[in-house]
C-alpha cells in the first residue's frame, strides 16, 4: 500500500491490515459477506471482544471521514442524499438522521437524529427540529434506513413526513425531502423519495 496506494489493495487485503491477520480477514468476508453490517457481537465469535470493537470502530470512522470529505456539496436530488447516506444501507436497525443545508443547498452537517429498533426508528418533532435550528440551517432533508432493504415507505413513515412537514411550515424552515434507505434490487430503486412520489412539494 505504502508503494503503490491504497486502491492497489483489495478488500481482503484491507481488511488483513486492519485485523494484522490475512486468513482471518478471508474467514470474515466469506462469512459474512461484508462485515460493514456486523456488530462487535456478531465478530466476537471470530475475533476478541477488543479486535471486534476495533474494527468497528474503524468501519465508522471510514463512513464519517466519507461523509466529511463530502463537505459543501450541494445535495439538490434524492440521488444525492442516497449517495451521501448510502452507508445506511448496512445498518441492522433504522436510524434517522438529518441533512442540514445552507442557502445554496451546500452540505453543512449530517446529524443522527435517532436510532431504532429492526424496524422502527422512534423520532420526536423536536429532535428534528433541534440540530435545524442549533446549525442554523437554511433547509433540511430527512434521511432514514429500512433494514429489510426495501425502501418503501410504510404508513408510519408517511404519518411522520406529513407531520414534520406540517411541522416545518409553522416553524418557516423548510424540509426538502424525506429519502429512505434501501439496497439495490432488479425491480426497485435503492431508494424512495417523498417529494419525487409527490407528499413533499
Amino acid at each position: 500500500m505504502v508503494k503503490y496506494g491504497s486502491e492497489a489493495l483489495d478488500t481482503v487485503e484491507h481488511l488483513g491490515l486492519v485485523l494484522n491477520n490475512q486468513s482471518t480477514a478471508l474467514s470474515l468476508l466469506e462469512h459474512f459477506g461484508s462485515v460493514a453490517r456486523a456488530s462487535v457481537q456478531d465478530l466476537s465469535a471470530f475475533l476478541s471482544r477488543d479486535k471486534a470493537a476495533q474494527l468497528v470502530s474503524s468501519l465508522r470512522l471510514a463512513a464519517v471521514a466519507l461523509r466529511e470529505e463530502r463537505s459543501h456539496l450541494v445535495i439538490d436530488a434524492p440521488l444525492a442524499v442516497a449517495e451521501l447516506c448510502a452507508e445506511m444501507r448496512f445498518l441492522s436497525h433504522e436510524s434517522l438522521r438529518v441533512i442540514l443545508l445552507n442557502t445554496k443547498q451546500q452540505l453543512i452537517k449530517v446529524v443522527s437524529v435517532s436510532q431504532g429498533t429492526l424496524n422502527a426508528a422512534l423520532a420526536r418533532p423536536r429532535e428534528v427540529f433541534k440540530p435545524v435550528i442549533a446549525f442554523s440551517a437554511f433547509a433540511f432533508i430527512m434521511v432514514h434506513n429500512h433494514p429489510s432493504g426495501d425502501p418503501s415507505p410504510s404508513e408510519a413513515d408517511l404519518r411522520l413526513t406529513r407531520r414534520i412537514l406540517e411541522a416545518s411550515r409553522i416553524l418557516q424552515l423548510q424540509l426538502i425531502d424525506h429519502v429512505i434507505i434501501g439496497t439495490p434490487a432488479a425491480v426497485r430503486n435503492s431508494y424512495f423519495s417523498f417529494k419525487e412520489g409527490g407528499v413533499i412539494s
